[in-house]
């Protein structure tokens, strides 16, 4: 390689490197091709840890912090595998400690390995987890993951989702951070939940999902890869596998046909592949690497794969490689990220009602609560403004009250059938309130008589309207007042018993208007509107023909005012009062329909006034008095401003957002001189 152009099977990587770290990566590469060519067996070390190591420690810091938790991705280098694929084996080649080994899942939670070269001979090595630090050391270390992990999952061998972290500083490890998953089993062994598949699976794809994601994928040299379960869940969310480099393990033990499958990549490892042997029983990690080295220079098969992709050395560098091509693409944006994500929390909490703390605080908020609602309300049930809630139609008041007003007509004008039985019923009551007097006057009597009827059949209507009208007044002012008072549930509560309260006593009274209203229209005939002389004008102009069109040629229909046609009986058998008859007949038709209008416009007129004084007056006053005075149930104004529980909780999780926020925003601000080299 020599420095020269790339091989094509390394495209991949070259690729994804490309976009930063041009010249720190054409030296890291130089170091690579030293190492692999003459096995110097040097420590596994950045080169670059003065660049690197600061946004490292800074991408550790916001994990720490639980960035993520504001939906603010970080790069991260996942391992995944198959169980027993060989995972473990690489980690401590990396890490050089001993991890915990056993049969069946071994690693039972995220763990977070962060790696770090210490230029002290004696490591530093500790676990985070359940907001706690615990020191251990490179003997005890396995177990002290082993008791950490079972405190966090449980003494069984269930899985869980809470973090593990491992910190090791020890001279000569390369600047890596790894995110170590449980591996993937399909077969529940005993002591393990059924659903142990689906728990692991859901666990890799929540890591290995976000585009800041590199996946690092271990396969063991005797598997099709193609088969593996790891292979195809990257394959899910990196399709093209532009983010996913492979481990090939346990490569002395299965070296048949291995260069050909590297080199034919059918399973699409954009970042390539690295081929490693795993270390033996109890060989050093020196040993190791040695044997390592000298394993693929010699064998007969795996001397022929290329040396820029064998030997953990190979593998550390190009994972310091793509860690500082990632953090360095990805700090940007999360810099970006977390000042959005800052300035929404502050606005939100900006948004919310301020916290009261005093009486006179209490009072302004309470009357600026019923003020904003009367005024609402004038706009939805007074002056007709949909701006509120312009795609709400039950909340567009006036428009919804003239609908149930022109329905009260319809019904009203449905009663008035003078079709029925014409002119029947008028003989009769004719026949039983004639009296002695003049032929030819009517007897007030006998209109009162029907004109009661008539007003009986339709004195249901306009209570059902009343009640109608203000039921849905309350609907809407419930809406109102709890969309106003929404951060006080107290408050809520007790303004919407008195707005019930208040409600129904206009109902009543409405009620009771409405009932005199009709009792009036019972009781008594009268009008002033020239519309019933000209109405009964006409009606009467048509008496003779239509009396003639019954007694003369026996017409079992007749039409009425040129259009309106009725049934009749055989009417001439009451010849002698016919004439009073269809006399009495048009009069109540003219005047029905001026007693039909008159009801309709009383009643706009009335509900009208009663919704604008249940607005401008009534409904304070009753919320206020209530309140001052207490007759609210015993609550005081101060306990019905205080905040719900769901308020105060919204409170504190913007505050903890904000505070975490500004403090990943200052740990990014501590190490801006050197994203921007990273961005050179």
């Amino acid at each position: 390689m020599s420095g020269g152009k790339p091989s094509s099977k390394r495209e991949g990587v070259e690729e994804y490197e490309v976009e930063s770290h041009a010249s720190v990566n054409k030296e890291v590469e130089v170091h690579v091709e030293h190492e692999a060519i003459f096995h110097d067996h040097v420590p596994i070390v950045s080169y670059y840890n003065d660049r690197i190591t600061p946004l490292l420690d800074a991408v550790d810091r916001l994990r720490q912090l639980q960035v993520v938790k504001e939906g603010i991705q970080l790069p991260t280098i996942v391992v995944v595998g198959d169980q027993s694929s060989g995972k473990s084996s690489v980690l401590e080649s990396l890490a050089c400690i001993h991890l915990p080994r056993g049969d069946g899942i071994c690693t039972r939670v995220p763990l977070i390995m962060r790696l770090k070269h210490h230029p002290s001979l004696v490591p530093d090595i500790f676990l985070q987890f359940n907001d706690k630090t615990v020191p251990t050391d490179e003997a005890h270390v396995a177990n002290a993951i082993n008791l950490a992990t079972d405190e966090i999952a449980g003494n069984g061998k269930g899985i869980s989702n809470t973090e593990l972290t491992l910190v090791v500083k020890k001279n000569g490890v390369p600047d890596l951070t790894l995110v170590d998953l449980p591996g993937i089993t399909r077969v529940p062994v005993h002591g393990q939940p059924e659903d142990i598949y689906e728990q692991i699976a859901n666990i890799i794809m929540k890591y290995i999902s976000p585009d800041e994601s590199v996946i690092l994928n271990v396969l063991s040299a005797s598997v099709d890869f193609s088969t593996c379960e790891s292979i195809m869940m990257s394959q899910k969310v990196d399709k093209k596998g532009e983010r996913t480099l492979a481990v090939v393990t346990k490569v002395d033990k299965s070296p048949e046909g291995l260069p050909e499958k590297v080199n034919r990549n059918d399973v699409n490892i954009g970042l390539g592949y690295v081929c490693v042997r795993n270390r033996i029983g109890n060989e050093s990690y020196e040993d190791a690497r040695k044997e390592e080295a000298a394993l693929f220079a010699t064998h007969q098969l795996l001397s022929k794969i290329d040396k820029s992709t064998v030997g953990i050395q190979v593998l550390a560098q190009k994972l310091v490689r793509i860690q500082a091509s990632i953090i360095a693409k990805c700090l940007p944006g999360i810099i970006r990220k977390i000042d959005e994500r800052l300035t929404d929390c502050i606005s939100e909490l900006n948004g919310m009602p301020r916290r009261l703390s005093s009486v006179a605080e209490v009072v302004a908020a309470f009357t600026g609560i019923i003020g904003s609602s009367r005024e609402s309300l004038r706009k939805i049930l007074v002056r007709g403004e949909i701006d509120e809630y312009p795609h709400v139609k039950d909340m567009h008041g006036t428009a919804r009250l003239v609908e149930m007003l022109n329905q009260f007509s319809t019904e009203l004008r449905k009663c008035s059938d003078h079709a029925k039985n014409f002119m029947i019923y008028e003989i009769e009551v004719l026949e039983e309130t004639k009296g002695i007097q003049l032929p030819n006057i009517l007897p007030n009597t006998a209109i009162l008589t029907i004109l009661q009827q008539k007003v009986d059949e339709i004195s249901d209507l306009p209570v059902g309207l009343v009640e109608k009208v203000w039921a849905y007044i309350r609907g809407v002012v419930i809406s109102v007042l709890n969309h106003h008072s929404a951060n006080y549930r107290q408050l809520q509560l007790f303004i919407g018993r008195a707005a019930h309260k208040l409600v129904d006593k206009m109902k009543d009274r409405s009620i009771d208007w409405v009932t005199e209203i009709v009792q009036m229209e019972k009781e008594t005939d009268y009008t002033c509107n020239p519309e019933y002389m000209k109405e009964w004008n006409k009606l009467i102009a048509q008496q003779q023909s239509v009396i003639d069109n019954i007694t003369n040629f026996g017409y079992s229909k007749v039409t009425i005012d040129g259009s309106r046609e009725v049934v009749v009986g055989d009417l001439r058998g009451h010849k002698h009062v016919l004439l009073e008859a269809f006399d009495l007949k048009m009069r109540l038709i003219a005047y029905w329909n001026i007693v039909v209008m008159r009801l309709v416009d009383n009643m706009a007129l009335h509900l009208q006034l009663s919704i604008r004084n249940f607005v401008n007056k009534e409904m304070e006053k009753e919320i206020v008095t209530n309140a001052l005075l207490g007759t609210g149930g015993g609550v005081a104004v101060e306990r019905m401003l205080e905040e719900p529980p769901s308020v105060a909780s919204k409170r504190e999780r913007l505050n903890t957002s904000i505070k975490l926020l500004r403090e990943s925003k200052e740990v990014l601000a501590n190490i801006r001189d050197k994203i921007e080299w990273g961005d050179h």
